[in-house]
């Protein structure tokens, strides 16, 4: 452990940050405690900017076009979809200066997205959190058992590694032919379980229960550990049973198509998986395939 402030460390950059939204304020927020230097911030909503000031007090909050001038480091914080319009224009209008470090924190892109800039001279990174935020000082702390996935051209690979580390998370290397995928991993996991939360939420309240997330929240807390712990084995309920009857049950109240549809879906591929895994009995798989089988063809 260094004895030396953050501030008086070797190596301390000027950060520039496009994008004051949840990600990129607090990520600047954790590099500042690192002891680099804030410089300037594009912030455009008024969200972004009360966000800036409370996050980057001494940060100037300039125009996209202006931030990179001031920056020995450039976050790129913006949707995945802006991302390549924006290095194009900065590129165009030569906003970066050479030798300036630029990171990306999307998690669909490697740091490919980023040649436009490479070949005025910036040195690109791919550093993105794998975590949701709050644009908030709670995030800070959340940070510390936070991984991050990690691509970069081989000779900066290090020096991306060492900012992850000093924001206190872990730098995790993604290939960045495979980011694509990482990305779908990580939107599997976390926006498919978003959504089945709700979908179970609203199907308990047809059901009468009037709150919830009690009753969720125990369940899928014990539910995701036990996932993490065994994988496929940790497997439960009526299709690591086989309990073909209750599943046709199931199909008769789930009224609504799209619903049922899922259902059925993810039926299926938990069926598959407890079956390989050894967890749904191979005898009793075919009668549960089966019914599975019949919904899907209506």
């Amino acid at each position: 452990m260094s004895s030396l402030a953050p501030a008086d460390r070797p190596a301390r950059l000027d950060v520039g940050t496009i994008g004051a939204g949840r990600v990129g304020a607090v990520l600047t927020a954790a590099l500042a405690r690192a002891g680099h230097r804030p410089r300037a911030v594009a912030a455009v909503s008024q969200a972004s900017r009360r966000r800036a000031e409370t996050l980057l007090p001494e940060a100037a909050v300039l125009p996209p076009d202006q931030v990179g001038a001031r920056a020995d480091l450039l976050l790129l914080c913006v949707p995945d979809d802006v991302l390549a319009e924006l290095v194009t224009g900065l590129a165009a209008a030569e906003a970066v200066r050479p030798g300036t470090l630029v990171a990306h924190t999307s998690g669909a892109h490697g740091f490919r997205v980023l040649d436009p800039l490479l070949a005025i001279g910036a040195l690109p990174l791919a550093l993105h959190p794998v975590m949701t935020f709050t644009g908030t000082e709670v995030d800070l702390q959340r940070l510390a058992g936070a991984c991050f996935g990690v691509t970069a051209p081989a000779e900066l690979r290090l020096a991306a590694e060492a900012l992850v580390i000093e924001m206190g998370a872990e730098p995790v290397w993604i290939d960045e032919e495979l980011r694509p995928l990482y990305h779908a991993a990580l939107a599997t996991g976390a926006n498919h379980m978003v959504t089945l939360v709700n979908q179970a939420a609203d199907l308990l309240r047809t059901a009468g229960v009037e709150h919830p997330s009690r009753m969720l929240g125990p369940l899928l807390g014990a539910a995701l550990d036990n996932a993490l712990r065994f994988g496929d084995a940790a497997m439960t309920g009526p299709i690591a049973r086989g309990d073909s009857g209750t599943v046709r049950a199931h199909l008769d109240v789930l009224v609504d198509p799209s619903t049922r549809s899922a259902y059925v879906a993810l039926s299926r591929l938990a069926a598959v998986r407890a079956l390989a895994a050894g967890v749904l009995p191979a005898d009793r798989a075919e009668a549960l395939l089966d019914v599975l089988a019949d919904e899907g063809q209506r």
